[in-house]
């Protein structure tokens, strides 16, 4: 949905309200954006912002309603629509009259575009004007991102900066950076920087620019022994040894993985989905999804076994001396039973 929102803004199919919901709040910056773009006579300093735990409705309508000076058209950001959520009202927090908001909704004003945001997780569908908000304005959930929609954003994004990225090599980023949107757009934008507003973003530029984590590389090397590459996972394990990490961290993040898919595994069996456990475990949902879709995850019997023979490892890092790097090697090296 968002991004059938953007295209038409960026067609200069700019509408007069729109409602931004959720948490992930690069959509709305993104969202702002574009919409900036889209209005050529906008300046960053002719923006109005309001705060609406500070400041009343029937002010951001009246501003809405009064001719813009100097300008053909006005972009009106009203944050914290908290009065569009379940939580308890604040201490203090300004008293809004609803009844105004509905019948301006009705006619908003042609002169103006009001972006509300609500930036909250769920919004409470038993109020009236949170239905009346949903029916006629133009509603964007900012929600995590996920699977095709995730890909094709990060295609669309490359496209804002002046350069492009396939479907595959998208992907590719995605399993490197994981699903926040920020960080993304972060790497989209330094690759598009290094290729000079154009070119390709292949594969090999990620490998070259994009910085890995410890963690990201464990998650890499834990998938690969999980699915027999012996070859790939020596290799992985190797890198992060002439990285400068220790074998003993190493295996308490291994450790970590296979806890993590044994509790996936175990919540899916309870009927949890893919959103639900990311949730629950909080963990990024494309790792969930990850570990959802690989057919070659063992049992958790022999996840646990995997994790009672890093327990031993792990012992003997901290009570023996010589080759400690030896010790994960050998593990590796031995195929999962």
């Amino acid at each position: 949905m968002v991004n059938a929102v953007w295209k038409k803004i960026a067609s200069g199919k700019v509408d007069p309200v729109y409602l931004l919901m959720g948490e992930e709040h690069h959509i709305f910056d993104s969202t702002i954006a574009r919409l900036k773009k889209a209005l050529p006579e906008i300046e960053d300093a002719s923006i109005i912002r309001f705060d609406l735990e500070e400041t009343s409705i029937e002010a951001v309508i009246e501003e809405a309603d009064t001719l813009p000076f100097l300008e053909d058209h006005k972009l009106i950001i009203a944050s914290n629509a908290s009065f569009l959520s379940g939580q308890d009202k604040k201490r203090n927090e300004v008293e809004h009259n609803l009844t105004v908001l509905e019948d301006w909704l009705g006619n908003p004003s042609p002169t103006a575009t009001v972006v509300f945001i609500a930036p909250y997780e769920k919004l409470d569908g038993r109020k009236r004007i949170t239905k009346k908000m949903k029916e006629m304005t133009t509603v964007i959930e900012a929600t995590r991102l996920q699977g095709n929609d995730l890909s094709t954003w990060v295609q669309a994004e490359a496209k804002a900066n002046d350069t492009q990225i396939n479907a595959q090599t998208a992907q590719k980023l995605i399993e490197m950076v994981g699903d926040n949107l920020l960080m993304l757009a972060t790497e989209i934008k330094k690759m598009a920087t290094y290729l000079s507003g154009g070119g390709e973003i292949t594969e090999a530029i990620i490998e070259d620019l994009v910085p890995r984590t410890p963690e990201m590389d464990v998650f890499r090397l834990t998938d690969s022994y999980i699915n027999g590459d012996i070859e790939n996972t020596v290799k992985t394990y190797h890198d992060l040894l002439r990285n400068g990490e220790e074998p003993i961290m190493l295996t308490s993040l291994i450790a970590g993985q296979i806890r993590l898919m044994i509790h996936v595994q175990s919540l899916r069996r309870k009927g949890y989905q893919q959103h639900q456990i990311a949730k629950t475990l909080h963990v990024h949902p494309y790792r969930v999804k990850l570990m959802l879709e690989n057919r070659r995850l063992p049992g958790e019997a022999r996840l646990l076994g995997i994790l009672n023979n890093l327990a031993e490892i792990d012992y003997k890092l901290k009570t023996t001396g010589g080759k400690r790097e030896r010790l994960l090697e050998l593990f590796f090296m031995e195929p999962i039973r």
